[in-house]
């Protein structure tokens, strides 16, 4: 045979769903058999379960299923060759497997053989690894099998290409942060170069909690260049057609157009929305619309993920709102079509202080702007309840980062898309945005941000300009670096010192804060796992 076609197929699962996922992998294959012509289809890295599945594994009924599902899926497409990504449990050990289906049954079986155990991933608390190489003979080429994190370690793809490999097919769950595309082809480059052979890539789309997919399949020739690119954010079949001539297989395909970071950034946090709302049966979305940038990048956000009619933005006024603030809140939600009400928070207000005022001084420090913020959840907490529309919180990572947000108030939500978006990125995200169609009110963007709980309110009250401060938390909290070497950065000793202060105290408001995208390398959650309760201070800066 001269020529293979593969589809690798980019597809959305949902964690758990295992008859759903199945029906998908027999549809996908289906359609790449019948409308593509393709001779091989290829599915993520535990497309039968969803990726990640976490605790799930634990469940023996969970293998009942997939096993279930595996049988039905070679049942339905026998005359092609697939390649499933699925949990397998050989007694009691578990591995993290590629099955290749043909003719109804299974032909071959990989077990993955580098588990990840940093960062969002735990794999070796559910899986044993494998230890061999496998090659599976497809229409007359040698395919080997990789999967994941396999590819980052070209000693696999070497051990491939020693077992007869022609072509490795490495199947994907890797999420998305910002710069993941060209560390994933760096890596995919050295395990080609390093095997002398091309690698077909797939990876997964889609939102998964705090995590999100971007797919952005391709597949590099035996030197490391891209023969075939997937569009990102997207379900696709990304077709490849092998090539054989005299130096070896060599990979063909089209070759889509890669979005700039704030596009790309964009889109992450519209499916991951779109995909928490619906995968988790939500009827839509409910927040409070102060006239501020977050909460009018979160509706645009939220309106392009699912709609302007599955969207409700609630203004919420106290006696320090400004009239331009509801004003521009209004003309947002009019721009994006979605519904729109005002509820004045003074009534619930004087009724929280009126009764709180026997027990305590209301006027101290910042219990009144507190018990504004929580009027506001109260509320919105009572439409959620009544619509089954879910509250998404609004507060931006800068805020997080620094508990510059007030618990079971701005905090309440059951989603929080901006949690990993830094404050001078939510600029640059509105004004992408805007240059899309404006639907932002460009005063939104240009006035100086304030949480107006208070007369004459701004945020550099409170904390450092946001273009100094996101820096250093980057340094900080993203980078491990200390307080000694951020200062010797050339940043303000004492500001550092009062930041790092910050975040160090507010690891308790962090813990209970809602999921939200991650986008960053070092995302609040299961990313950075500090503890609330600890007197440690690294490298404290000399006063």
């Amino acid at each position: 045979m001269t020529t293979l076609r593969f589809a690798l197929a980019q597809a959305n699962f949902c964690v758990g769903d295992i008859a759903g996922n199945a029906a998908r992998i027999i549809e996908l294959a289906r359609q790449a058999r019948d409308r593509d012509g393709a001779d091989v289809v290829v599915f993520p890295e535990l497309a039968v379960t969803g990726y990640p599945p976490e605790d799930l594994l634990f469940r023996p009924g969970l293998h009942r299923r997939v096993r279930a599902a595996m049988e039905g899926i070679a049942r339905a497409v026998t005359d092609i060759h697939l390649v499933v990504g699925y949990p397998e449990l050989d007694g009691s050990a578990l591995y993290n497997s590629a099955a290749v289906l043909h003719g109804g049954t299974v032909v071959a079986n990989y077990r993955k053989q580098r588990l990840p155990n940093y960062s969002v991933f735990d794999e070796k608390r559910y899986f044993q690894e494998g230890d061999a190489a496998v090659v599976v003979d497809i229409a007359g080429v040698r395919v080997g099998l990789s999967i994941c994190e396999d590819i980052w370690s070209p000693d696999t793809a070497s051990q491939a290409a020693a077992a007869g490999a022609e072509v490795i097919c490495n199947i994907n769950a890797s999420p998305y942060h910002v710069g993941k595309a060209a560390e994933r082809t760096e890596a995919v480059t050295r395990a080609a170069q390093a095997a002398h052979c091309p690698v077909l890539y797939v990876n997964t789309i889609g939102g998964q909690d705090e995590l999100i997919f971007d797919g952005g399949s391709f597949a590099l020739d035996a030197d490391g260049t891209i023969a075939a690119l997937a569009p990102v954010f997207d379900e696709t079949l990304l077709l490849v057609e092998l090539e054989r001539g005299a130096a070896g297989w060599t990979p063909r395909g089209a070759l889509a157009a890669q979005p700039e970071v704030e596009a790309a950034v964009y889109q992450a946090l519209v499916l991951g929305i779109g995909d928490y709302v619906r995968k988790n049966r939500f009827n839509g979305c409910v927040l409070g619309l102060s006239g501020g940038i977050d909460s009018a990048l979160t509706l645009a956000l939220a309106v392009d993920a699912l709609g302007g009619a599955a969207i409700t933005a609630v203004s919420m006024p106290s006696r320090y709102t400004a009239d331009m603030s509801i004003d521009d809140a209004r003309e947002e939600a009019h721009l994006l079509g979605c519904a729109f009400h005002v509820v004045p928070i003074e009534r619930p207000v004087g009724a929280f202080t009126e009764t709180l005022a026997g027990l305590i001084d209301v006027d101290r420090g910042v219990t009144p702007q507190n018990i504004q913020a929580r009027s506001r959840g109260v509320i919105l907490m009572a439409i959620s309840n009544a619509t089954g529309a879910i509250v998404l919180a609004t507060g931006n990572k800068s805020e997080m980062a620094v508990g510059y947000a007030t618990l079971y108030g701005d905090m309440a939500g059951g989603f929080a898309p901006l949690k990993d978006i830094p404050k001078t990125l939510v600029y640059r995200l509105a004004e992408w945005r805007n240059r899309q169609g404006v639907v932002i009110p460009p005063r939104v963007i240009e006035r100086p941000p304030t949480a107006e709980l208070a007369p004459d309110q701004k945020d550099t009250d409170s904390l450092p300009p946001y273009e100094v401060l996101d820096p250093i938390l980057e340094r900080y909290i993203e980078r491990d670096m200390t307080p000694r070497e951020i200062a010797a950065e050339g940043y303000d000793a004492e500001t550092v010192r009062r930041v790092a202060g910050m975040v160090d105290r507010n690891e308790y408001k962090r813990r209970q804060a809602a999921p939200g995208v991650r986008i960053t390398k070092r995302a609040f959650g299961r990313d950075r796992r500090f503890p609330i309760t600890s007197r440690y201070n690294e490298d404290p800066l000399p006063r």
